[in-house]
């Protein structure tokens, strides 16, 4: 298979431009397991905000007060304390969704489910206690979800982690009970642990394995890093010697990891990482657009900086995925 068009949908295989409404429902024909209230909610991710129609994700993740700390968190921006600043912001900058824990879920949901979509973070991890192979604890339920009417639970699992066979079985229970009410179900698929080096939590062949392992498990969405161009493994690191796989550019590490998202049959939305500087971030950005990733899902890179520079912000990230700049 051409590793150039190995991610492409068939129209664009075909030289074709699918209408906005067409690419979702390509998209959604992905997943035809799935009930009518799955596609449903899947659906008002990708037609939401700028990029509604586009096939494209700009979500804002804002779990960072309970796994980082909320004076690490918020104290750049005070603003961001309040729960309600998030969701009002989303919507003001044309962002697909917006994902938290339960608490911050809880204080806006009722002002903002039916305008916004919501993602509820089933799992949290705090700094409290140092330890190599992390678990995160199960905070909330697909029952909240449900009643505070998100359309997606979110879980994060860690391949690496001495623990992972029972995030990976927390995560099916969850995913089916999510799956049979109707909800959609986002996979954060970080490596990390004493089973891989620093170096591997971002190794390109790692990075793709964490995402075809969401995938295997039911994830609708997928979250991962974005990748170096390291490779962890002896054996993957001759595989891809074996294939002649390009893992020079963004553009190329991105299709590797789309095409192991079941040959971009899955939707992998890329985590923005820290606060960095503006230009770096939006050749990112243009490397995710180009090597067929679904977008991007960025917490400290939008809520760390004063509103109106972050509106500027992401209406620059919107604009490069719409192929505006």
């Amino acid at each position: 298979m051409n590793p150039e068009t190995a991610t492409m949908t068939p129209a664009q295989a075909a030289g074709e431009t699918a209408a906005p409404g067409g690419r979702v429902e390509e998209i959604l024909s992905y997943y035809p397991s799935d009930n009518a209230g799955t596609r449903t909610n899947i659906r008002r991710l990708l037609n939401h905000g700028r990029l509604g129609g586009t096939g494209r994700l700009v979500i804002l993740p804002v779990d960072q007060g309970f796994e980082h700390g909320p004076h690490r968190s918020f104290a750049v921006n005070p603003p961001a304390y309040d729960p309600e600043y998030h969701p009002k912001f989303a919507l003001a900058a044309g962002m697909s969704g917006y994902a938290a824990p339960l608490g911050f879920i809880e204080a806006i949901a009722g002002n903002y489910s039916g305008h916004l979509p919501l993602i509820l973070k089933l799992n949290n991890h705090d700094l409290l206690f140092a330890e190599n192979d992390r678990i995160p604890a199960v905070t909330s339920s697909v029952e909240a979800a449900v009643r505070l009417g998100c359309v997606a639970i979110g879980y994060t699992i860690y391949p690496g982690s001495a623990y992972r066979n029972e995030m990976y079985e927390k995560l099916q229970y969850l995913a089916e009970d999510a799956k049979s009410a109707g909800l959609a179900v986002v996979v954060w698929s970080y490596p990390r642990g004493s089973g891989i080096t620093k170096d591997g939590e971002t190794a390109l062949d790692v990075i793709s394995y964490a995402a075809h392992l969401a995938c295997q498990m039911g994830a609708h969405i997928v979250k991962v890093k974005l990748p170096a161009s390291h490779l962890e493994q002896d054996k993957a690191k001759e595989a891809y010697v074996e294939a002649g796989v390009a893992t020079e550019s963004v553009v190329d590490r991105v299709r590797v990891v789309t095409q192991a998202a079941f040959a971009g049959k899955r939707i992998v939305i890329f985590s923005g990482g820290s606060k960095r500087g503006d230009e770096p971030f939006f050749d990112d950005i243009r490397g995710i657009r180009d090597g067929g990733g679904f977008g991007s899902i960025i917490g400290r890179n939008t809520f760390q900086r004063p509103w109106d520079d972050s509106l500027e912000f992401i209406g620059n990230v919107i604009d490069i995925y719409r192929g505006e700049a």
